[in-house]
């Protein structure tokens, strides 16, 4: 992998994790905690889920194989950041990410967050020579290079980054 792709796959996880942050900052435990409608997650909640996510699709890219030769989909890699963020469709998570309260707080979730998102910008900076020749498999997407993942784990982060920021928007906070 060329240096400079390397370098853009961990800005576009920093990136990702800033904006997720700017998103949730100065909320009280007790407003991350408010559903804006029964049917509709919270603050918390969407921490919750992106982390979760976050950690599987970390353990997909850990264990996944590893190819001889590179493959390289230069237009799947910019569907999936422009596709991913764009909430004007609504995806069902899979029940196994659904928030359960699995934090007692949102210092806790964001810490967790954090925490996660540090493991995914070490395994792109520690693994960014072999990216394109590790391959998976997302549970909806099919098979997905160790870049695709890397990708998805950023643009997945923007789409809640931006449901949070609706969800304080209905609460005003």
């Amino acid at each position: 992998m060329a240096p400079q792709e390397a370098t853009e796959i961990v800005q576009d996880l920093e990136r990702s994790r800033q904006e997720f942050l700017s998103a949730v900052a100065g909320l009280s435990d007790s407003q991350a905690k408010t559903r804006p409608d029964p049917a509709r997650w919270s603050v918390l909640d969407c921490v919750e889920h992106v982390t979760l996510v976050e950690e599987r699709f970390l353990g997909f890219l850990q264990k996944a194989e590893k190819l001889d030769a590179p493959s390289v989909d230069k237009e799947k890699e910019a569907g999936l950041m422009a596709r991913i963020p764009d909430r004007s469709t609504r995806i069902q998570a899979p029940e196994a990410v659904w928030p359960q309260g699995r934090f007692a707080s949102l210092a806790e979730a964001v810490e967790q967050f954090n925490a996660g998102r540090t493991r995914s910008v070490q395994f792109a900076e520690e693994r960014c020579d072999e990216l394109h020749c590790l391959a998976s498999a997302h549970p909806r997407l099919g098979p997905m290079n160790g870049m695709e993942f890397l990708i998805l784990i950023a643009a997945h982060g923007l789409r809640h980054t931006e449901q949070i920021r609706e969800t304080r928007a209905a609460l005003k906070t």
